[in-house]
């Protein structure tokens, strides 16, 4: 966190906040709690994603975590991020920690199925992110019968907001939540999975808490927000495609294009189609958390909310045993990395459990 370069990405200060000593420190006691004798299964094969890049770093943690050599395959496509990482990498493991340079290799090289196929067969675990087709693709690779798949395919995410409640804060925690909100989506460009695309706003239906959010997230947005053009016309391309495809869209809001939501008239089972880009969202309103039992389906990750009971929501998706829905977290927590993602127990699935009686 110290490095001056890494100071102008906030992912790579995320990640290095992640991966100091006293989060891994924690991390060790709930991996070791109830699982005093595990073994890392050998060599891990990582495919890296590209719209998160660097979702490849905390992928190589996960591995080293559990105690495996880890070959991680990075996007082809040039990222700053991933140079910066690599760098202090590669400085690190030529002094500090030597011990693991043979504990990790770092490649990339363009689309080659006979590279992919040779070290998808001698390795004992994969984590694929990406795509549907691209792990399905991956798939088809031979492993060794014991070898271990973890993917990571294409997500949705939304966020639960009470408008009353918004209404009802204070200038100053008004500031902070849609800073919070900003920080969810906007860091993204909305590419990660857990980045909310829909905005359903709960309960007692207060305009004016509706503008103070927007407001309050345009004035945050306006300042901190790099709109390139081709981000501007991305987004208002989108918009357009949304028009001419859509029947549900009920208002258009653009606030001097940094900010443009679309107010649906109802939500549908084909909620998770909606995806903003580059602080773009889709709005609606829903009287209870009931209606969403027929919407949410296995695409859905994480619920972010403000101004909502967190036990209501997590009762919700136990007791209506929802297939979707693998995180709940307030605003400001989506992009969280944790070692529970997806619904998987990452460090669990890359290590084995020595049973001894």
């Amino acid at each position: 966190m110290k490095h001056s370069e890494a100071r102008e990405y906030p992912d790579v200060i995320a990640f290095a906040f992640w991966c100091r000593k006293a989060n891994l420190a924690i991390l060790k006691k709930k991996f070791l709690q109830n699982n005093p004798i595990r073994l890392g299964r050998g060599i891990v094969f990582h495919i890296a994603p590209a719209n998160v890049p660097v979702n490849f770093a905390f992928s190589l943690c996960f591995g080293l975590i559990a105690g495996n050599t880890n070959i991680v395959r990075i996007s082809s496509k040039n990222s700053p991020q991933v140079e910066l990482i690599c760098s202090i990498l590669n400085e690190l493991l030529q002094s500090t920690f030597v011990k693991l340079i043979d504990k990790i290799a770092v490649i990339r090289y363009e689309h080659s199925n006979n590279l992919t196929a040779k070290l998808s067969s001698i390795c004992n675990a994969r984590i694929i992110w990406g795509g549907d087709k691209t792990i399905q693709k991956i798939r088809k690779f031979q492993t060794s019968p014991r070898c271990v798949d973890i993917s990571f395919s294409d997500r949705y995410s939304i966020s639960i907001l009470n408008s009353q409640a918004i209404d009802n804060i204070t200038p100053q925690e008004l500031s902070k939540m849609a800073s919070d909100f900003y920080n969810d989506t906007y860091t993204m460009d909305q590419n990660a999975c857990s980045s909310p695309h829909v905005i359903l706003w709960l309960g007692e239906n207060s305009q004016r808490g509706k503008g103070k959010f927007w407001n309050a997230l345009f004035k945050i947005a306006l300042k901190k927000y790099d709109l390139t053009e081709i981000k501007a016309i991305d987004k208002y391309s989108k918009v357009l495609d949304d028009s001419i495809t859509s029947d549900k869209m009920a208002k258009f809001v653009n606030m001097d294009n940094v900010l443009m939501y679309i107010e649906l008239k109802n939500i549908s089972q084909e909620l998770h189609n909606y995806r903003g880009i580059f602080g773009l969202f889709y709005t609606c309103e829903i009287e209870n958390l009931n209606q969403l039992i027929t919407i949410i389906n296995n695409k859905y990750q994480t619920v972010t909310y403000y101004g909502i009971d967190k036990k209501e929501l997590t009762n919700f998706v136990i007791e209506n045993g929802i297939i979707g829905i693998d995180r709940v977290v307030p605003v400001g927590r989506a992009l969280d990395m944790d070692t529970i993602w997806d619904g998987y127990d990452v460090i669990g699935y890359l290590s084995r459990v020595i049973d001894i009686h």
